[in-house]
């Protein structure tokens, strides 16, 4: 697929809005890191690799309207901005690990003029996301060699080309398979509340002629009791150092129910979703979004007003649920301690 979610010229940084997806297609154009960051925040754009597209699109936006005439005093500033991007949302690490990479990028370029820095922060941020695609891409063609023929593959939420600069990490792993020639095809969960599945998901797939069922989230383990699906691939908002996975909530159920039919349950998510700094699962922070998302649909009311509600976004799914974890380095199984080191410094 070659439709991106976020797209850049001549300092404009627009983004579809997904919360109006499938039924408008409606681009939103943002020229400063307010707009960007209010974007992150509301959902506009969303999943972890779009979400650090957009926040390295938003730091150079920060960057350009900074009035400095030295490095500290700009500097100084940049930080600032990207401090708020920082604070939009907590568990996608792909945010933190693009601001910081345009931090570092700002350090390096400290002898030059701040103008001239400017230019470089631009031309990184394009950097980052053009590196996306590659990069889902190359995930596309590891995870690949895992699906058999024919395979009837469960997703959950979206992990599309709308989660990210373009292609997709789990269904990028899909699109790879149909583009070997395999006869694949896709149950989309609806992932409930915001009905990543139903709405970008399918809306995704039925653009790329992909064959797509959707169903509800409590009908996977039936289906799996039947034999109707083959396998499970999802992506991944952060991934710690022992490979346990925060995904959207709703993940952790597919995993333990694809463990008790023997369903091979996979995670496609690039390198810098995997964050070293954290041991395990216990430390990923899961953020807790408004009640309206679970009482409402859209601005029809389907619980009783003033109904106490929980809404964790995301939920951890231990490693000793998940098959394998697919980047775009290779593939990593069983010892997950010791794998993802590996394929973290691969190339170092």
């Amino acid at each position: 697929m070659t439709f991106k979610p976020i797209e850049y010229k001549d300092g404009v940084c627009r983004m579809i809005d997904q919360r109006l997806l499938p039924t408008e297609e409606i681009w939103i154009d943002t020229i400063d890191y307010h707009g960007v960051a209010d974007a992150i925040r509301t959902m506009v754009v969303r999943g972890a690799p779009a979400i650090g597209v957009a926040a390295a699109f938003g730091a150079y936006l920060g960057a350009r309207d900074i009035e400095a005439d030295d490095f500290d005093s700009f500097f100084a500033r940049f930080e600032k901005v990207c401090a708020v991007l920082a604070a939009t949302r907590p568990t996608a690490v792909n945010l933190f690990w693009a601001l910081d990479r345009m931090k570092s990028f700002a350090k390096a370029c400290q002898a030059y003029p701040v103008a001239d820095i400017k230019i470089a922060l631009e031309y990184e941020a394009m950097a980052i996301a053009d590196e996306d695609i590659r990069v889902n891409l190359a995930m596309g063609r590891h995870g690949e060699a895992l699906i058999p023929e024919n395979a009837r593959i469960l997703t959950h939420c979206n992990a599309g080309a709308l989660a990210t600069g373009g292609y997709g990490t789990a269904l990028g792993v899909v699109r790879a398979a149909q583009a070997a020639g395999k006869n694949v095809s896709v149950l989309a969960d609806e992932t409930r509340p915001f009905l990543q599945g139903a709405r970008l998901t399918a809306w995704e797939l039925q653009k790329d002629n992909i064959p797509v069922t959707l169903i509800c989230d409590n009908m996977a383990g039936y289906l799996m009791s039947k034999g109707e699906i083959d396998c499970v691939i999802v992506g991944a908002d952060r991934i710690a150092a022992n490979g346990d996975t925060a995904n959207k909530i709703g993940t952790y159920t597919v995993a333990v129910l694809a463990k008790e039919h023997g369903i091979p349950f996979y995670v496609a998510a690039p390198i810098s979703t995997i964050d070293m700094a954290i041991a395990d699962g216990s430390g990923i922070p899961i953020e807790e979004r408004e009640s309206r998302e679970v009482t409402h649909c859209g601005d029809k009311q389907l619980a009783p007003t003033g109904v106490a509600v929980r809404n964790p976004a995301f939920d951890v799914t231990p490693a000793r649920l998940v098959t394998a974890i697919i980047t775009e380095r290779g593939v990593v199984k069983g010892d997950y301690l010791k794998g993802i080191n590996t394929i973290v410094n691969k190339g170092r």
